[in-house]
């Protein structure tokens, strides 16, 4: 059941004053990347607080320096601009050992112009007898600053009070389980937040040509009649372990953390480049994390091989055997339909088969093809039941579980795929000895 939101809070300030510390500190995760360098942060990420029975929205955003001529740096700022636009309460945080900055003056400006409700948070002052460090941020503007150290918690026990006190109390529910969770993922520079932009309508993300702008798993919700999603854009997947570093390394946990919450995984291949290692990766991640799978042929406007070359390449390397689509964020192709196949693919994945259907199909199995045997011995399917789904998972009663070979197990769970429908769906079967 869905849960009653009491407002929406946007966390500011310049590069490196510990925003994303911050939020962790709040949301008591570590859902955002907290790294030594600058700029981290780059898209708006969306969490949820909770703080003496209430829930609240938080949105960590870039670190904010309007002097940064660079086509990432104004996408930061649009997104902070953004981010406050949609906000109740701002947290302004600035570096309390480095003093108001001509960057802060700057922010303080466009808050004050804003006409958001603000409290500025005197951040790095780590124990309570430096807290004289914040009356200089009275300058600003903008109230009496707060200390504060996110690092160690100093504060933040008082400001979640102001925070609660301070808010609507009333912006809707919290997106709820009925909701089709969706992760976005590839290798970098794919197209994966450009397809998000193109399925939202607007500029969520940052887009660039740059590989690796997007750090951080982010979460929007996009609703479509009567079906919700919640799409998450990816940091993008590195094949080889060496190639991840730094920020980076962190950034492809978070990715991986989105896959294992999603039920939709859309895995994106540039049509410019045709299939490459790094695509397979990205497959096995959605596999591991026990998504459904798509794959989505992206750019399509600039593709470089046809559909029937790809085709047969897929059904060769992917044990998921999953459907394809070709979008183009560009023109658009594809984009309406790439949600009907999601919705379609996460019926699959969320759906029961009878216990007396499955029990007709494995008494055909037996049929189609002779089970294993071992000296005098040979495997008999007896009967079977689905015990979970969203993913399916199947129980089969068998006269003895170690006549399995590993070829007859993926051919029983290929058959079950295409029977009941669940290309692209992991399929878990259990084989079990009858007690």
């Amino acid at each position: 059941m869905a849960e009653e939101l009491i407002g929406r809070v946007a966390i500011v300030g310049y590069p490196n004053v510990g925003k994303s510390t911050l939020i962790n500190r709040l949301t008591a995760t570590r859902a955002a990347v907290v790294h030594a360098t600058p700029g981290v942060t780059r898209d708006r990420k969306e969490l949820v607080c909770e703080w003496n029975g209430s829930r609240f929205a938080i949105v960590d955003t870039g670190g904010i320096d309007v002097t940064d001529p660079s086509p990432i740096g104004r996408g930061i700022v649009e997104q902070a601009r953004a981010a406050i636009e949609e906000a109740d309460l701002v947290l302004f945080v600035v570096d309390a050992r480095a003093g108001i900055t001509p960057g802060d003056e700057e922010l303080a400006e466009i808050l004050r112009r804003s006409g958001r409700s603000v409290i500025v948070l005197a951040n790095k002052i780590d124990e309570p007898a430096a807290d004289a460090l914040a009356h200089e941020f009275h300058r600003l503007g903008l109230g009496e600053p707060v200390p504060l150290s996110a690092m160690h918690g100093h504060g933040t026990g008082d400001l979640l009070d102001e925070i609660v006190e301070r808010l609507p109390g009333g912006r809707g529910p919290e997106t709820g389980e009925e909701a089709i969770r969706v992760a976005i993922l590839g290798r970098p520079n794919v197209g994966k937040s450009s397809l998000l932009n193109a399925l939202v309508g607007q500029e969520r993300v940052i887009v660039s040509d740059v590989p690796g702008t997007t750090r951080d798993a982010i979460d929007t919700v996009l609703e479509r009649g009567d079906e919700t999603f919640v799409l998450v854009d990816t940091a993008g997947l590195r094949r080889k372990r060496h190639q991840r570093q730094g920020i980076e390394y962190y950034s492809e946990l978070r990715a991986l953390e989105a896959a294992e919450r999603a039920d939709v995984a859309l895995v994106l291949i540039d049509s410019s480049q045709g299939i490459v290692e790094g695509d397979i990766t990205a497959v096995e991640v959605a596999r591991k994390a026990h998504c459904a799978t798509l794959v989505v042929l992206s750019k399509w406007d600039l593709a470089t091989v046809t559909i029937e070359e790809i085709r047969p390449e897929l059904q060769r390397r992917l044990r998921q055997r999953p459907d394809f689509i070709t979008v183009s964020s560009v023109t658009g192709r594809g984009i309406s339909r790439l949600l009907e196949k999601t919705a379609e693919l996460f019926d699959r994945y969320a759906a029961r088969v009878p216990t007396a259907e499955l029990n007709r199909f494995i008494a055909e199995l037996k049929e189609l093809r002779q089970p294993p045997a071992k000296g005098n011995r040979r495997l008999n399917l007896l009967y079977g039941a689905q015990v979970a789904s969203r993913p399916p998972r199947f129980r089969f009663t068998v006269n003895d579980p170690g006549l399995i070979t590993r070829d007859y197990g993926y051919w029983v769970e290929n058959q079950v795929r295409e029977r009941f429908g669940l290309e692209g769906v992991p399929v878990a079967i259990d084989f079990r000895k009858r007690s």
